[in-house]
């Protein structure tokens, strides 16, 4: 009888999968979560120059209107995005001609802060969404914005680490820290947690009756 239990748990399980039910236990929302995230990783590196296209053309606009004093024009294609700028340069002597300095050219993969969307697609399978489509799609729009907010704050620590002192970029030194914040708050911070909150929002119901309901059952263990 005890060699059939995991059999009958596997049986279980699978009904579970197919019944399209929300997970009752944590390890099998977990162990989903990060099978899902790993496949969906795969399939989105393929394609993601375009789920992440307008990200750069979100971030263009913010640059032509916010930071227009450094910006001369933002060029994009599929997979980077360039921007040339009003902000000088030294060139090394092994490629100095007449001049001794050039305009800054940053550039960036709009891609590169964009994993937090297999992130939260791989949630929302995980714990059996109900309106998968609908959700999903939702979290893509929404996703777009601190997508953008990442990479105009890489474009904007590319300039002010070239351009050097703040009387160079006519700028007060409290600028400059403020774009070295909200760099690291667009690398480190938003990619992984923006998801993550948007899919706590949308999917609160099954996190309130599974994730935190399961831990709130836990028994205390009683010392001996």
């Amino acid at each position: 009888m005890g060699a059939r239990q995991p059999d009958v748990a596997f049986d279980s399980s699978m009904k579970q999968f197919l019944s399209w039910k929300p997970p009752t236990s944590l390890w099998v929302f977990f162990a989903s979560a990060i099978g899902w995230f790993l496949l969906i990783t795969l399939l989105w590196m393929q394609v993601s120059k375009w789920t992440s296209y307008p990200v750069g053309t979100l971030t263009g606009v913010a640059l032509e209107s916010g930071a227009s004093y450094w910006v001369r024009s933002v060029h994009h294609v599929p997979g980077n995005i360039e921007v040339e700028t009003r902000i000088e340069v030294a060139l090394p002597d092994a490629v100095k001609k007449q001049k001794g300095t050039a305009e800054l050219v940053a550039q960036a993969d709009p891609a590169h802060y964009g994993y937090g969307l297999p992130l939260f697609l791989a949630l929302l399978l995980a714990s059996r969404s109900q309106r998968l489509l609908k959700r999903a799609l939702a979290g893509y729009f929404v996703l777009l914005l601190p997508q953008a907010f990442s990479l105009t704050f890489e474009i904007l620590r590319q300039i002010t680490v070239a351009g050097g002192r703040p009387g160079v970029l006519h700028v007060d030194q409290w600028q400059i820290e403020g774009i070295a914040l909200g760099y690291q708050v667009g690398s480190l911070l938003l990619p992984t947690l923006a998801p993550v909150a948007l899919w706590l929002y949308l999917d609160r119901t099954f996190f309130e009756s599974v994730i935190l309901g399961g831990w709130l059952r836990r028994e205390p263990v009683n010392p001996s």
